[in-house]
């Protein structure tokens, strides 16, 4: 087993800090048959006053070369039993291990002071992070929610390291205004906790990480194009105002689909401008932030221009499952001849969970339906990270997973 891949988690709800530390290690040590050489570490926000002693009491227990990780409003990990379990209000620990043959681990911290402007070169992107282009790296980034850069960072990582894959979360807190915390213990034995900025580490050689980024949404009306925008206002769809344009689709909608726009009324926009007949999964869903009902402007939260494509979206609880169902059905489809994956990390929003399907576990229960036997690891995000149409986007109410595997032998 010491040339295969291996990744074990463990998950406590013990509520002393000490005892859930020793806890997880134990099991996750044990789990693994070769050296673990990288960590990750999930907290629930329930254990916020002790975030600064997390990597102390863990250096005791654990040596690993490189661990990263951070706080959650809610934690994704594997009991005892075997099953896994989405933990959103209670203390929870979740402790991963993987050991990592033929694979380099590379980890950095990042705060927004540091990015380059976003016309810089791409060597400009590669100094700062300190990743080379080739192999091509896979990335795991951790961010805090405010002011982070994180969507400069993206767009710089994607031009810098064009075909890397890069996936993740914000960290969160409990509640609004909850304090957040970026963990990162790297080769050097550095042990640093972080309020800002990105913690992240590189992946290149024997690995593959692949996505699926369920974004919950269903498509209403008919795909329009953007006439006229200015950044982030759309001011004409198909040459019309878009605010009629908006009331006309809502007063097509049935009862309940009007009820739904009330309060969970999003805009897709299409990814590939080439294709002709636009399905669920092929656009980028932003919120609406706001509208101007003297010029009939509608303000969404990502920049648009005149040519591109868009179509109003509806999210609820049976929107979210079938969005997801189709990507496992999609992926498990593509995937079937190559190497099985060995484990997974799931970056799920806040928003979705038991308070919006009514139930716990209800994501991570219907991915194991597809993907089973394998550790299903992660936590509760401000705000997701992962691809859309061949580019790195941070999204909301969204579940992104990571899924890896070794490469094709």
């Amino acid at each position: 087993m010491a040339d295969q891949m291996q990744w074990a988690n463990a998950l406590s709800t013990r509520h002393s800090l000490e005892a859930a530390i020793t806890d997880v290690v134990e099991r996750a040590v044990s789990s693994l048959t070769a050296p673990a050489d990288l960590g990750l570490v999930f907290i629930s926000s329930a254990f916020a006053s002790e975030y600064s002693r997390l990597l102390p009491l863990l250096a005791e227990k654990l040596s690993v070369p490189v661990l990263i990780g951070c706080s959650g409003g809610g934690v994704i990990g594997t009991t005892v039993s075997g099953e896994t379990q989405e933990l959103e209000t209670e203390p929870a620990i979740s402790l991963t291990l993987a050991h990592l043959p033929g694979v380099k681990v590379q980890v950095f911290h990042i705060v927004a002071e540091e990015l380059p402007d976003l016309d810089s070169s791409p060597d400009a992107w590669v100094d700062l992070i300190g990743v080379p282009v080739s192999p091509t790296p896979q990335f795991i980034l951790l961010s805090s929610s405010f002011a982070s850069g994180i969507n400069n960072l993206l767009q710089g990582l994607d031009f810098a390291y064009p075909g890397s894959v890069i996936v993740g979360g914000q960290a969160s807190g409990g509640g609004m205004g909850g304090r957040v915390a970026l963990f990162c213990n790297d080769a050097d034995e550095h042990q640093n906790l972080y309020r800002e900025g990105t913690v992240g580490i590189a992946l290149t050689g024997n690995i593959v990480l692949e996505t699926i980024v369920a974004q919950g949404c269903r498509p209403i009306g008919k795909p329009l194009q953007v006439t006229k925008a200015d950044r982030n206002i759309i001011l004409e769809l198909d040459d019309k105002v878009p605010l009629m344009v908006l009331r006309d689709l809502i007063a097509s909608l049935s009862e309940e689909e009007r009820t739904l726009a009330q309060h969970s009324l999003f805009v897709g926009v299409a990814m590939d401008e080439f294709k002709l007949a636009l399905q669920q999964g092929d656009f980028l869903i932003r919120g609406i932030l706001g509208v101007d009902p003297t010029a009939g402007a509608i303000a969404i939260g990502d920049r648009v221009r005149p040519g591109q494509r868009l179509q109003f979206h509806l999210r609820d609880a049976q929107a979210s499952a079938e969005d997801l169902e189709l990507l496992l059905q999609s992926y498990q489809h593509q995937r079937d001849s190559e190497p099985s994956a060995v484990a997974a990390l799931m970056f799920a929003c806040l928003g979705r969970g038991e308070g919006l399907y009514g139930k716990p576990n209800f994501d991570s229960e219907l991915f194991r339906r597809y993907i089973n036997d394998i550790p299903v690891v992660g936590f509760f995000c401000g705000g997701e990270i992962g691809p859309v149409g061949g580019r790195t986007f941070l999204h909301a109410y969204t579940s992104a997973f990571g899924i890896c595997r070794q490469n094709q032998l």
